[in-house]
């Protein structure tokens, strides 16, 4: 009996342990799935957390980014209008314009001490290198503001080392127009080609390229009205057209109704990929100048000085290439920058009929291989073309001479305020004699100024 109530007992032992140990797997099983849920739980409210206050920081930083972008525009350009209709005695910061002071000036070595010209082009304004030894350079003045939330206006004001006052430009500008319309007038310079609208504190070396010279008298500033559209397209696209008095080579436009000078350009431009860009454009300028005078010699070697009056047609195309490393110019880029004019003029030379056809182009490079360091390097090229002078042709030296000039330039900025330059040129635009030129020039920005353009 006891041997039987023994073997019950063992095979009840047998088989409840199994289940007993079942039981207990499944309520630590339980409570393993009950703490893992509730760790879920707690790291997925802490993701949450943290998501959320990444959110905030780039909330913040955006606006911080903002609000110094709102800065940068306000003290590099132009102050907010007045917010009452009062003026000043309400608002006494709403008058803040930018002001810049541009200081320049060079040190000139030339071999030629001739009166400077352009064998076969009759090349007025200001085209001429400047005096062999010191010299104060073009200092220029401007003064930038919002008049209101519908115009903008400029004044820009030059002062040369001959204490010559000039007005390079004074503008309004429309800012609220529709349809991306922007319209301009007063005096300003003219759009065409690349290098004209620019400043020459700009200028990447000391002067102008040859074709400037000879064709548009340096630069070409115009009293008128110019109308440009900017395409609403991730592509560059500007078309603009302008009509003006002809104030072009040293001449002051002439007395009459309506416009003595009109022109029409377009640009185009885009990224390739994110460290290059492009630019091209094509202008065409017609003008009528009246007693343009140019500088000349005549056949027996003797300084003479002829006077235009007739009808100018000059046609540009420009391009221009920029790269920098991902974008970044700040210690190194290169500028590529080429431009094509051709001038066809009829009307008198002097007491006599004249007419022409002639072309200009230049090609420059400059790179920066260093923070501050910059070289550069410009061909320039004149083609004397087609030219009958009438019953002058036996009084001027002219036999299809081609002038040309090379020049290299290093040149320092100790910061985007003060830059000092040397530069080199061969310059053969006589054909009498070739004028190996040094020039030093330092350029100093005081005050406000605004970007400049592309």
């Amino acid at each position: 009996m006891f041997k039987r109530n023994a073997i019950a007992c063992a095979l009840a032992c047998a088989f409840l342990t199994p289940a007993l140990a079942h039981a207990d797997d499944q309520a630590d099983l339980k409570q393993l799935r009950d703490d893992f849920n509730a760790m879920k739980a707690q790291y997925e409210a802490r993701i949450k957390a943290l998501e959320a206050k990444v959110q905030e920081n780039e909330q913040a930083t955006q606006k911080a980014a903002a609000a110094a972008e709102t800065a940068n525009q306000k003290a590099d350009q132009v102050a907010t209008a007045p917010a009452s209709s009062g003026g000043g005695s309400d608002n006494p910061n709403a008058f803040n314009p930018a002001v810049s002071l541009i200081l320049s000036g060079t040190y000139t070595n030339r071999s030629n001490a001739s009166k400077y010209h352009i064998t076969g082009f009759q090349a007025a304004g200001e085209v001429a290198p400047d005096s062999r030894g010191f010299n104060l350079g073009e200092s220029e003045l401007g003064i930038y503001s919002n008049v209101d939330p519908y115009f903008y206006g400029g004044l820009n004001l030059s002062l040369t080392g001959d204490n010559t006052l000039s007005v390079e430009e004074a503008f309004l500008q429309t800012t609220a127009l529709p349809n991306d319309f922007t319209l301009k007038f007063g005096r300003f310079y003219s759009g065409i080609g690349y290098q004209n609208s620019r400043h020459s504190h700009t200028w990447d070396f000391v002067d102008q390229p040859l074709a400037y010279r000879a064709f548009l008298g340096n630069q070409f500033a115009d009293d008128g009205v110019q109308l440009k559209w900017l395409a609403p397209t991730d592509l560059f696209l500007q078309l603009g057209a302008e009509a003006g008095r002809g104030r072009i080579a040293g001449t002051t436009g002439r007395d009459k109704n309506g416009s003595n000078a009109g022109s029409i350009f377009g640009h185009v431009g885009g990224d390739i990929g994110i460290s290059s860009s492009w630019r091209a454009g094509l202008s065409y300028l017609q003008v009528s100048p009246e007693n343009r005078m140019s500088n000349d010699v005549n056949a027996a070697g003797a300084d003479v000085t002829n006077s235009f009056t007739g009808n100018s047609k000059i046609a540009i195309a420009d391009l221009v290439y920029k790269w920098a490393p991902n974008g970044n110019p700040v210690d190194q880029n290169f500028k590529f920058q080429s431009e094509f004019l051709h001038r066809s003029e009829d009307g008198l030379l002097n007491t006599d009929s004249y007419s022409s056809s002639q072309s200009g182009w230049y090609t420059q490079g400059v790179y920066q291989f260093l923070k501050g360091w910059r070289t550069g390097l410009r061909y320039d090229r004149l083609n004397s073309g087609s030219v009958n002078y009438g019953l002058n042709t036996s009084g001027l030296a002219f036999n299809g001479y081609n002038p040309k000039r090379i020049s290299w330039m290093l040149d320092y900025s100790t910061s985007e305020f003060a830059r000092i330059r040397l530069q080199l040129a061969r310059d053969e635009s006589s054909q009498t004699k070739a004028d190996n030129q040094v020039l030093i020039q330092y350029q100093m920005s005081l005050g406000a100024h605004g970007a400049h353009a592309y």
